[in-house]
């Protein structure tokens, strides 16, 4: 038994240690490939430098990069309040609610996920085009709103699932309006639930790349589809930068989530 739990320990362990290399390897490559000496996108780097950082954030020489990463995100922070908006209404509406109608609806609102991305975007640039709607930032925004609203969705329904209805049939028992009650008593217990919601929305429509390459118009670069032009035409080093200030960005929000919200057991529940 002993040997069989050895090697049982010893198997596991390896495939952990696998995924766990196949998932930060990827990142560490990138990181270090940030800070090479050369002029191309190589690895492992033939030295470490900050100069591709310091062009980076060069407001001359990489003002489309800039433009494009005000560009993306100002969009998320608009699909972020709009998919929390919708998420949050809808979790209330089907919390603690069963049948065929509310089931319906649950596999309605995460659809989104279901579908392919590309898909989905070729099928939202026909319908605007139909409605004689030019590709904008607008309509970039609409477009994540729509797939990153599950993910805000997914967490606020869990908060829900763990409000006692103890505390709103007190509420109500003491002459509480809904919408007091919805206030003072339901906001703040999902509040945690909203807001690991909502820093998955914005996570998630900051990387969004295929409905921003099919809804993006001359006016409305997207940081995602930048960094892809500049991957396929000059191996720029600059990309990596972005990567590695990306990844930075996205990691001290995790922490900060973690720490206020406890994000892991949000997204456990």
């Amino acid at each position: 038994m002993r040997a069989k739990d050895l090697s049982y320990s010893v198997v596991i362990g390896l495939l952990a240690g696998l995924g766990f290399l196949i998932l930060i390897g990827p990142v560490v490559i990138v990181l270090l490939t940030s800070f090479t000496q050369g002029r191309s996108i190589r690895f492992p780097p033939s030295g470490l430098s900050l100069q591709w950082y310091q062009l980076l954030f060069d407001s001359v020489r990489s003002s489309q990069i800039h433009r494009a990463a005000l560009n993306s995100l100002e969009v998320a922070v608009v699909a972020m309040v709009g998919a929390t908006v919708l998420a949050t209404l809808a979790s209330v509406a089907l919390a603690r609610r069963s049948g065929t109608w509310v089931r319906a609806l649950d596999t309605f609102f995460m659809s989104p996920l279901i579908l392919p991305m590309l898909a989905f975007g070729l099928a939202a640039l026909m319908y605007f085009t139909f409605m004689g709607f030019r590709p904008s930032l607008a309509l970039i925004a609409i477009g994540h709103v729509v797939v990153v609203a599950p993910l805000a969705l997914r967490t606020t329904s869990a908060s829900m699932s763990q409000l006692d209805p103890a505390l709103l049939e007190s509420s109500a028992s003491l002459g509480a309006s809904w919408l007091y009650t919805f206030r003072r008593v339901t906001l703040p217990v999902i509040a945690p639930g909203i807001a690991a919601g909502a820093f998955l929305a914005f996570v998630g429509s900051l990387d969004n790349v295929p409905i921003s390459l099919f809804l993006a118009g001359p006016r409305s670069d997207m940081l995602p589809i930048r960094m892809w032009g500049m991957m396929e035409s000059t191996l720029d080093v600059r990309v990596a930068a972005v990567s590695g200030v990306l990844i930075a960005t996205v990691l001290v929000l995790m922490l900060v989530m973690e720490r206020v919200v406890g994000l892991t057991r949000r997204l456990r529940d």
